[in-house]
C-alpha cells in the first residue's frame, strides 16, 4: 500500500529479482519510488544456482548502510582488510571505499540502505586491506 511517500510491504508479497550482482537477489522494499528515488531499501539474499564471483570496486553514493539479517558474509575493505559479518552485524560504508566480496553463506540475507536510490558501481584495481 503507498499513498503520497507512505508505503506498507509485507513478506507475503514478497518478490526477488537479479540485479547489481548475478549471484544475489534483491528484494526492493519500495523505499525509492516513496522518497522519490532519493533512498533505496532492499533484502538480498543468495542466488540458488548462482556462481559467486567478485571484483573490487566501489559504489557512488553519499550513504550505504548494510544489516545482517541471517547468515555471514566477509568483505575486504581498503585500509581496513577483512570483515566477517554475521547475523545481527552492520557496516556503515562510506562514500567511495573500495571493497570486494570475498564470500558467503548460502543463507545469507541482508538488508541494505543507500542514498542515492540511482547510484554508479566502478571496478576498481585490487584492495589493499
Amino acid at each position: 500500500m503507498t499513498t503520497a511517500g507512505f508505503i506498507v510491504t509485507h513478506a507475503a508479497d514478497a518478490s526477488f529479482e537479479r540485479g547489481l550482482r548475478s549471484f544475489f537477489e534483491y528484494r526492493d522494499l519500495g523505499i525509492k519510488r516513496a522518497t522519490d528515488g532519493r533512498v533505496v531499501a532492499h533484502v538480498i539474499r543468495a542466488a540458488s544456482g548462482s556462481d559467486f564471483s567478485s571484483q573490487p570496486h566501489l559504489h557512488k553514493t553519499a550513504f550505504q548502510f548494510v544489516y545482517i539479517l541471517k547468515g555471514w558474509i566477509e568483505f575486504e575493505y581498503e585500509g581496513h582488510g577483512r570483515v566477517r559479518l554475521e547475523a545481527g552485524s552492520t557496516v556503515y560504508q562510506p562514500p567511495g571505499i573500495r571493497h570486494r566480496e570475498l564470500g558467503h553463506s548460502p543463507d545469507i540475507e541482508m538488508l541494505e540502505i543507500v542514498m542515492p536510490g540511482e547510484f554508479a558501481t566502478e571496478e576498481v584495481p585490487a584492495v589493499n586491506g
